[in-house]
């Protein structure tokens, strides 16, 4: 059995350390490419990813950067990123992203807890990094990746600034397993940020975990979209690639995921459920745009025939030889096509984490043959703690636990869960980190679940985040969320009111791609598509619909379309689109009391279902 503390690499060689996988990696096939950008613009090859490094190591370590040190990365999916992430690591320093959406006053707190000198971005953030550090802390060097900017030093400065004696093969050499390689900031839905250490031992045996399921290659193809401060892209794809060998292709611009899937075809996929939900919302819309009735009829029988094929196959039940020939005729005319179309052709293993997704979707995507399996975790377990795999997959449950690590239940409901995947601890805060991780080693995920008897998680909402209302009835928010979001792609998000409240009511946002296309007004803007009828009258479809999934206490009596557009990083959700609950209710504040007033305006929109909360 492979050490938990060490992970097995293409070579056959086991690794204790990224720096170990690094190396390997880079020697196996140099001429391979390692990093891209969409439409191979620039690329990378292993051969050069090692020089650079190199380089990169012996300038960062002529200013002063070395074993233990922290340096600050504010860089878009760029090649750059794994590139001085990797050479810090190589010092044994500790390299950490924050999102790139901070404030200044962000900026400030986060600079002021990791304690760097050094700071890495691009010269769109100069300014804000400048403006964070003005009253103060220890950034004495400022490197810019992409040119030129007045007081920094640019990354081709540092890397001609090394020193040629630089014992670079000494300095990675040097590095342990039990050595902290970054720091996540949690997403910070209430309060500061905590700052969660993750180690070398950490990632692998995360990586040993996963690769149980994912039979991750050297020719496997992945897409860095997600911001390099989160969990999911620092293991889902830059750790990946060091100790596996996989390509990444770098995309500077979530926004443009659609497009980078289409150039580079990946094999390992991992999306936040609103790409799954735009993906889905996307192929709807072209089946609908279909002007000839004939195709619409069999594009719509070949989903079905799919859908009915991934229902059995997840449940556990045989799928009658005359439902195969079926599935083969849909997926000839129809299910392979979309998935080209899509850029899901090549996919051999796709997930979704970070936050609730309907089953609906999910569902969706197993019809057409593209398997999603939902995974959950969090930042101080290093990411992925229960995943859903071929074979073994519940819609509506997160899964079993990886290898290596237990779960149980506190008495309140609190999932806890133990395992080498658990984070060292919170970086200056030994207090937190001791309310976080109990004497026994157990971490207190703040999650309510429930586990089955074969294992599988059903997770019902944060432990803070429960509505319980005046009659004392316990409600998921989530659960209600989203099965308003499960009925209609037009909801951009939605967000469930009801704590201390006599029923509940929701304040709802549009999502903007998708009214356009409906109401053909691309330049109507949140504002005008909120006052459009024809939308007015779908969200309220989608409510009612959703409503008949929940039970009377749960349902939706009131809610307001919000003229607003809300984007990830700013003030009602997080960089990864969690809702930021609290600063919602209070900038919301108004339009939640007129959605409980006895005469609500007429923005407000009255359902007909039941007041009164169940006994």
């Amino acid at each position: 059995m492979t050490n938990p503390a060490s992970c097995p690499h293409p070579s056959g060689t086991a690794v204790r350390t990224l720096c170990e996988g690094f190396q390997l990696t880079a020697a196996l096939d140099p001429e391979r490419v390692a990093i891209r950008t969409v439409g191979d613009t620039r690329t990378i090859t292993w051969r050069e990813y090692a020089q650079r490094v190199r380089r990169i190591a012996a300038g960062l370590a002529a200013i002063g950067v070395g074993r233990g040190d922290t340096v600050a990365l504010m860089l878009t999916n760029r090649p750059e990123y794994e590139l001085v992430d990797t050479a810090a690591l190589h010092l044994g320093a500790i390299p950490f992203s924050i999102y790139n959406t901070s404030s200044p006053e962000q900026i400030s707190y986060l600079f002021g807890n990791a304690g760097n000198r050094v700071a890495v971005t691009e010269r769109q953030f100069v300014g804000r990094i400048r403006a964070g550090t003005s009253t103060g802390g220890a950034v004495e060097h400022l490197v810019c990746v992409d040119g030129p900017a007045e007081g920094t030093t640019t990354l081709e400065e540092l890397e001609a600034a090394g020193a040629p004696d630089f014992d670079f093969d000494a300095a990675w050499r040097a590095t342990m397993p039990d050595d902290v390689v970054t720091l996540i900031y949690t997403s910070g839905t209430t309060g500061p940020p905590k700052s969660v250490e993750i180690t070398n031992a950490n990632v692998m045996a995360q990586l040993v975990a996963l690769l149980e399921h994912i039979d991750s290659r050297l020719d496997d193809r992945l897409v860095s979209y997600l911001p390099a401060a989160h969990i999911a892209d620092r293991v889902a794809s830059h750790y990946t690639s060091l100790v596996r060998g996989t390509q990444i292709t770098c995309v500077d611009d979530p926004r443009k995921v659609g497009p980078a899937l289409l150039d580079a075809r990946p094999t390992v996929f991992f999306g936040v459920p609103r790409v799954w939900q735009k993906v889905k919302a996307g192929i709807e819309a072209r089946l609908a745009a279909e002007p000839k009735p004939a195709r619409r009829r069999i594009a719509s029988w070949a989903i079905g025939v799919g859908g009915e094929v991934a229902q059995r196959s997840l449940g556990g039940r045989s799928v009658p030889p005359w439902l195969r020939v079926r599935h083969r005729l849909a997926d000839r005319l129809v299910l392979a096509k979309l998935r080209q179309a899509i850029g899901m052709d090549q996919l051999h293993w796709a997930a979704s984490g970070a936050a609730a997704i309907p089953a609906e979707t999910l569902a969706f995507f197993h019809g057409i043959g593209v398997g999603v399996y939902e995974v959950w975790g969090m930042s101080e377990t290093t990411g992925v703690g229960t995943m859903n795999a071929p074979g073994s997959t519940r819609l509506g449950r997160v899964g079993k636990a990886i290898a290596g690590v237990e779960l149980r239940l506190a008495e309140d409901g609190e999932l806890l869960i133990r395992g080498p995947i658990n984070m060292r601890g919170y970086r200056r805060d030994p207090e937190k980190t001791a309310e976080t991780i109990d004497a026994d080693g157990w971490l207190h995920t703040g999650d309510i679940a429930k586990i089955d008897d074969d294992g599988y998680v059903t997770i019902v909402d944060r432990k803070k985040e429960l509505i319980i209302s005046e009659g004392g009835k316990n409600m998921s928010p989530t659960n209600i969320e989203n099965a308003v979001k499960a009925v209609s792609p037009l909801v951009g998000q939605a967000v469930a009111i009801g704590d201390s409240r006599p029923y509940v009511t929701a304040l709802i946002t549009i999502d903007p791609e998708v009214a356009a296309a409906v109401t053909e007004r691309t330049a109507a803007g949140p504002a005008g598509l909120a006052e459009d009828a024809r939308i007015r009258a779908a969200i309220r479809d989608a409510v009612v619909a959703g409503n008949e999934r929940l039970s009377r206490a749960e349902q939706i009596k009131r809610f307001r379309i919000l003229p607003d557009q809300w984007e990830p990083g700013g003030d009602e959700l997080t960089p990864t689109m969690k809702l930021k609950r609290r600063p919602i209710a209070d900038k919301y504040a108004t339009e939640i009391d007129e959605l409980y007033a006895p005469s609500p305006g007429p923005m407000i929109v009255d359902l007909p279902v039941p007041v009164a909360p169940e006994g």
